[in-house]
């Protein structure tokens, strides 16, 4: 599936076609992942005596793994499988090894590597944005309605985290810059009822997609996550199938605490789909790894940076190869 093939129940009536990737956002993907070299494969070629691939190679690939943050469990299996092979004396060079790492971790993040896909009989078809405070969801939401929007879609917003102005208002900048209608009341207004009313909003408006942010919920706060299935239970007064999409955003710079935040947002509200942000930042990627085994969630997107460009759909393929490649000379890694 391509970086950018968002696709829709519309346009899924009309025979596919071959989805395109963006150069842009895989340059700048890579560049962010791997700032000057892979981390992951740098200078293993130095470490093959002879070109013989043995534990020393293996145990450097596993620590370096684990220090990007994918966690003992899936590290474990992706080694354990590298281990294997060796044993078998199926890998007999750097290039085998690299193929296998390569098809091993494509094993892990390939099933989740799933596009949100817009259900056009749903009007509208209503997001839920959920995530702790800091993980990026307003902006997410406000660069999901750019893209929504570019793809024909009619899309309004709901103000839905009334705990801070600020993110009213920052909701509201994203509205205007995208020309697309805000439903908000003032702060500290109860969250349930103004998604309440942008629902109600959005269907008079003839509106195909919803999308409700909410508060910055501390993950382990019992009673936020009851005020998101309050909002939950709302939803469905007037539509008994929405939310149609319950997406999570993580910031990738959390490590194996996005992992801890992802089960408990799961356990408490099912999520659906994923967004994984700030891969520009400390973060190395390994946690799109931990997740993927661990939990199964579709990933929908990644954000590597601030500005729309640097948003774009996960592709496993992609980010597999952004991981082990080098950037290349004017991918702008900075």
């Amino acid at each position: 599936m391509g970086l950018f093939n968002f696709r829709s129940k519309k346009a899924d009536d009309a025979a596919p076609e071959p989805a395109e990737k963006s150069p842009g956002f895989i340059a700048r993907l890579r560049a962010k992942l791997n700032r000057g070299d892979s981390w992951l494969t740098y200078d293993l070629a130095n470490l093959l005596p002879g070109g013989k691939i043995d534990d020393a190679v293996l145990d450097e690939i596993e620590t370096r793994l684990i220090g990007a943050d994918v966690g003992i469990e899936t590290t474990e299996k992706v080694v354990g499988s590298l281990r294997g092979q060796v044993a078998r004396k199926e890998l007999g060079n750097l290039d085998s090894l690299l193929g296998a790492l390569r098809r091993s971790m494509l094993g892990i993040v390939g099933p989740v590597s799933r596009p949100l896909v817009v259900d056009g009989s749903k009007q509208p078809f209503v997001i839920l944005v959920v995530g702790v405070n800091g993980s990026g969801k307003t902006t997410t939401i406000g660069k999901l309605a750019r893209r929504l929007t570019s793809e024909g879609h009619k899309v309004v917003l709901a103000a839905g985290d009334t705990f801070r102005a600020a993110a009213i208002e920052q909701l509201q900048i994203w509205g205007e810059r995208n020309s697309v209608p805000v439903i908000a009341q003032g702060a500290g207004a109860d969250p349930a009822a103004v998604i309440f009313d942008a629902l109600q909003s959005a269907q008079a408006r003839g509106a195909d997609v919803l999308i409700a942010d909410t508060a910055g919920r501390l993950h382990t706060q019992s009673n936020l996550m009851e005020e998101l299935k309050k909002v939950k239970r709302v939803l469905g007064r007037l539509d008994p199938s929405a939310p149609h999409e319950v997406l999570l955003v993580l910031d990738a710079g959390q490590g194996q605490n996005a992992l801890a935040q992802a089960q408990q947002f799961h356990q408490a509200l099912g999520v659906t789909g994923l967004v994984l942000t700030k891969l520009d930042g400390t973060a190395k990627g390994g946690i799109v790894l931990a997740i993927a085994d661990r939990l199964g969630i579709p990933l929908r997107f990644v954000g590597v940076g601030e500005t729309a460009e640097d948003f774009g759909v996960f592709d496993a393929e992609t980010f597999v190869d952004a991981v082990l490649a080098p950037p290349r000379r004017g991918d702008g890694a900075e």
